[in-house]
């Protein structure tokens, strides 16, 4: 079992085939819907307009089982009255490269002896020329969503502050509730079954508290339920950041809150209220945080180092005992360039060209202290059995932060809850990103032009060029320095960080989001001039040339969604509508003539 990274293991690599039906070209039935524009009730109008199974589309792409057969191996498994497989909407489409890994990376591998229920996750690339017909949606769930959520971004990390979101739609995560029980009627002597969940929402913690409820129901009365289950999410409130949401299933009622890019780190804004939740079964305080401290505590001693090699989006291996403790430490890491959870023996001679390996130890052991250990060189893994640490010839930039380490142990020591620790974790991981990313925020601010150099009548200003030298010179004054205690070459930390593709990946975005601030205040400028007074100083064809740019621009904020000010992009609708009037009629026909009360 692996929790992968872009680049997947083994027959993974290769990009999937094209879906095998024209009609798998769509998620639901729907070709097109009407979304909400923004946070809101639920029982917001747009809403409304959504069409059967569009409602469940938000929330998954299908459920799937996964079954054992002794001439196939793992397959999805087809239903005894039905020659169908098991997949449910029944109209939910899979290609058969799709199937293929499903079925590989819901199993885990035979070593690591799952008696009982186990879950986990995983991620795979979908069809390429799989289309969604809620596109829209996951546009407004991305614009709201923070980082780490935004469905058509990669980069989401625990350890850092989403130092690469680039725009990336060809994933589905897989989250799996397996069973295996000993059975002396099957021939193989086990019966071994997944329930697979499978949506482009990274929503960790929330699909797994609902198998956990979905699961058990299933393996005891079978198929009926999973329909029951698919109807009872068909008629869910969309998952908008912002809101809190009462999420109905198999007679259990789930309360949560989707968080958006506005909240502060390291807060919930869930509250429970016992007037209003009295028929709440389940409030979920996080969809997607794992615990931090538990996946780390086998090799807190090099949280510092982890962080690095996240920041630099190194390639990791982590080798875990079971697939649960190995998908959650990945999650707790990153989605650098590749990261890659295994289970299997077998990886440990094969995966010895990797630059640095994460061995983790049996998480059980978490009342007892965890044991001052050295990095570790890679020749000395040998099989999985070998000690837990971390395998790499990786020398950090910075010394060790001895603070936070006798600070975890103190917890441990008195026994401090689990999420506590973990609190104490991320708000460490922040304050060390935070130190690190205001130097190039500032440098890259600097970059911006003046608004006094914006002129309504001109093309917006260029940014300036980031320059790595004139940066570095920045950092004696206005380093980080002047915000962490920590010690170190962080010279050289920040000269390997501009070489690496998280580096590509933050500023492409920070330049886009400051190349649409330009773009915004040009547009505010242009709202502020008396336009009508203008086009009578010009003639009726620069007028009309005006107006098709106007209109270009009125296009481009809505499609961006520039951030400009409330009531600029109507105050420019305003202005197109009494340019076009004061043309004459045939030009105010082809120009569309506004409507008139």
């Amino acid at each position: 079992m692996a929790l992968q990274g872009p680049e997947e293991l083994g027959e993974q690599v290769e990009e999937p085939e094209d879906l095998d039906d024209q009609d798998a070209s769509s998620i639901s039935p729907a070709e097109e819907i009407t979304m909400p524009s923004g946070p809101g009730g639920d029982d917001e109008p747009e809403e409304a307009l959504l069409l059967p199974w569009d409602r469940f589309s938000a929330w998954l792409h299908c459920i799937c089982v996964v079954g054992f057969d002794l001439e196939l191996g793992q397959a999805v498994e087809v239903s005894h009255n039905d020659p169908r497989h098991v997949i449910y909407p029944h109209h939910s489409k899979l290609s058969e490269k799709e199937k293929t890994s499903i079925c590989y990376l819901s199993f885990p591998d035979s070593n690591s002896g799952c008696l009982g229920d186990t879950q986990f996750c995983f991620r795979f690339r979908q069809g390429s020329n799989r289309k969604s017909s809620l596109g829209v949606f996951l546009e407004t769930t991305d614009r709201d969503a923070p980082p780490c959520l935004k469905v058509g971004l990669t980069g989401n990390t625990q350890l850092c502050i989403h130092l690469n979101p680039l725009r990336e739609q060809g994933h589905y995560y897989g989250y799996v509730y397996f069973r295996q029980v000993r059975d002396k009627s099957l021939k193989r002597g086990y019966f071994q079954k997944s329930l697979v969940l499978i949506s482009k929402l990274p929503y960790v913690t929330f699909f797994h508290s609902l198998l956990k409820i979905m699961a058990p129901e299933y393996f005891e009365k079978q198929e009926p339920c999973l329909e029951a289950a698919c109807n009872d999410m068909d008629r869910w409130p969309t998952p908008h950041p912002g809101r809190i949401l009462t999420l109905p299933i198999m007679g259990v009622v789930i309360k949560v809150r989707i968080p958006t890019s506005y909240d502060k780190p390291g807060t919930s804004q869930l509250v429970q209220s016992a007037q209003s939740d009295s028929q709440v079964s389940i409030v979920l305080p996080t969809i997607h945080e794992v615990d931090l401290f538990r996946c780390f505590y086998p090799v807190f001693f090099h949280i510092q180092m982890l962080w690095e090699l996240v920041l630099l989006g190194e390639a990791l291996v982590v080798m875990a005992p079971s697939p649960a403790e190995s998908s959650d430490t990945v999650l707790a890491l990153v989605r650098p360039s590749v990261i890659l959870g295994v289970t299997n023996p077998f990886f440990a001679k094969t995966l010895q060209h990797w630059p640095h390996i994460i061995r983790i130890g049996d998480m059980k052991q978490a009342g007892e202290m965890a044991k001052q250990m050295k990095v570790k060189k890679l020749k000395n893994l040998k099989t999985l059995d070998s000690k837990p640490g971390v395998y790499t010839a990786y020398k950090p930039y910075l010394n060790r932060d001895e603070e936070i380490i006798k600070q975890l142990q103190k917890g441990v020591q008195q026994k401090r809850p689990s999420a506590a620790q973990n609190a104490i974790l991320r708000r460490y991981f922040l304050e060390l990103t935070q130190s690190f990313i205001i130097p190039l925020e500032r440098y890259v601010a600097s970059l911006m032009p003046l608004q006094k150099s914006i002129s309504p009548w001109k093309s917006p200003p260029q940014l300036r060029a980031f320059i790595s030298q004139d940066f570095m010179k920045t950092l004696e004054k206005a380093g980080p320095q002047l915000t962490s205690r920590l010690k170190g070459d962080w010279i050289g930390l920040y000269r390997n960080f501009l070489k690496s593709p998280n580096f590509d990946g933050w500023f492409r975005n920070r330049r886009r989001e400051m190349t649409q601030k330009l773009e915004a205040l040009h547009l505010e400028a242009l709202c502020e001039e008396d336009l009508q007074q203008r086009v009578q100083m010009h003639s009726e064809v620069e007028t009309v040339d005006l107006v098709l740019k106007l209109k270009d621009k009125l296009t481009q904020a809505e499609r961006e969604q520039l951030p400009v000010r409330p009531g600029t992009v109507a105050k420019l609708r305003a202005h197109i509508d009494a340019v076009i009037l004061a043309l004459p009629e045939d030009l105010q026909g082809i120009l569309h003539k506004p409507s008139t009360p």
